[in-house]
């Protein structure tokens, strides 16, 4: 039997491992998140207790869920006298009815339903994303809050208003059927993706990035591969995959920016490279591949090219040619016109700029006025980059951001 250090360090470590899947099978039998969530914590000291006395159980999954289900239906026999004896006894029928779903496929299966559960359209968008941190990640409201800026409080109202809105709406527990899935599997992909990018590049902040975000992005899609392998999920997937690869060149030791162009590319991640361009073959040789699956072709011919001069930039702007059909927006439209001036020159990327800005699109986008600034600096057009760049500056709430572009105007002013 282990000793009371070694179970805690045991339970401790299952908890890492373990708590989401088993939380997303309680969450089904018991069918409402905070019981649910009462019943984990529940089966986790009881686990802290018997796995010293008894000896670690030989599944321990298995056993956390079953544990947590019958601690919930004792609990809510103790407050028996609160409710409705014969709404009591539905309720405790309808739990001990379930099967303990100890299988590992029945449990994968939860933690699917759980995700489409999160990313529900009924549910507003950032709700989405905080429930899905919560519950599907297991990040503290407070990490949650730190990631987006907001008081921790105002968060766990997001959250208490998302799980009140899948109770009161009935919103179902599962999977959508094969009519559903397209509309209910862009809220997830979206979910994911913003998740990562406000990792990859965070919002605002000191720090460029936030791993913690971006490599729970990349968990989930490959969990949603793994469970649903549709064309966009793996088109997903290579994206955020082939972004990530460049991770440790993007910043410098002292958390600068570095531009693509003028990283080190010895020290990108060759391996998701290679991960990630065969996820792109793979979602573009099916004929439903999506916006997602053109992003990562145009970030695997990036990845691939040997320097910064010898990228295919003509092949990135075909392939944003066909991104614009697929999905037209302005910022879509923005990164073509960095790609053309890559190809064609400064002057022609600028033409394309100054079109989008001038039909009011993208004025409050602190990129849009960055890449003017670029362009009018390679022209040598010094007021008009000037001003381009100090828009941006006046847009921008992430330190590193902040300090490359004022590097840039100090720059000019020489």
């Amino acid at each position: 039997m282990p000793c009371a250090e070694q179970a805690r360090e045991i339970v401790e470590a299952t908890y890492r491992s373990e708590s989401r899947r088993v939380l997303a099978t309680l969450i089904r039998l018991l069918g409402d998140f905070n019981i649910a969530e009462e019943a984990l914590h529940d089966a986790f000291r009881a686990a802290l207790e018997q796995w010293q006395r008894e000896g670690v159980p030989a599944n321990p999954r298995a056993w956390l869920v079953s544990t947590g289900r019958f601690k919930a239906i004792d609990a809510l026999r103790r407050n028996a006298r609160f409710d409705p004896l014969e709404e009591m006894a539905e309720r405790v029928e309808a739990i001990a009815d379930e099967s303990a779903a100890g299988a590992d496929e029945e449990i994968e299966d939860d933690r699917l339903r759980l995700m489409f559960t999160c990313c529900h359209p009924a549910l507003a968008p950032d709700a989405q994303v905080a429930l899905t941190l919560r519950e599907v990640c297991g990040l503290t409201t407070e990490e949650i809050a730190q990631a987006f800026l907001l008081p921790a409080p105002t968060l766990a109202q997001r959250i208490v208003r998302a799980k009140a809105k899948i109770r009161d709406a009935r919103i179902p527990y599962q999977v959508p059927s094969q009519a559903e899935l397209p509309e209910r599997l862009d809220s997830v992909l979206r979910v994911i993706y913003l998740v990562f990018n406000e990792g990859y590049s965070a919002s605002s902040g000191a720090s460029l990035t936030r791993h913690d975000l971006s490599g729970e992005a990349i968990r989930l899609a490959r969990l949603l591969v793994d469970l649903l392998p549709e064309p966009e999920a793996v088109g997903l997937l290579a994206l955020m995959l082939l972004h990530e690869s460049r991770r440790a060149a993007r910043a410098s030791p002292s958390g600068d920016l570095i531009l693509l162009e003028d990283q080190d590319r010895t020290l990108w991640n060759h391996s998701q490279i290679a991960e990630g361009a065969a996820l792109v073959e793979r979602a573009l040789t099916s004929r439903r591949f999506g916006p997602y699956s053109l992003q990562a072709a145009i970030a695997a011919v990036l990845a691939e090219a040997p320097s910064a001069a010898e990228t295919d930039w003509a092949q990135i702007v075909g392939l944003y040619d066909v991104l614009l059909r697929a999905e037209p927006s302005p910022v879509v439209e923005l990164n073509r016109a960095v790609a053309v001036a890559m190809r064609d020159g400064p002057a022609a990327g600028l033409v394309l700029i100054d079109a989008i800005l001038t039909r009011g699109e993208l004025l409050a986008y602190r990129l849009a006025h960055a890449a003017r600034a670029d362009l009018c600096r390679r022209l040598g057009r010094t007021e008009q980059a000037r001003a381009a760049y100090e828009q941006a500056l006046s847009l921008t709430r992430q330190e590193p951001e902040r300090r490359f572009l004022e590097r840039r105007l100090a720059e000019l002013a020489k």
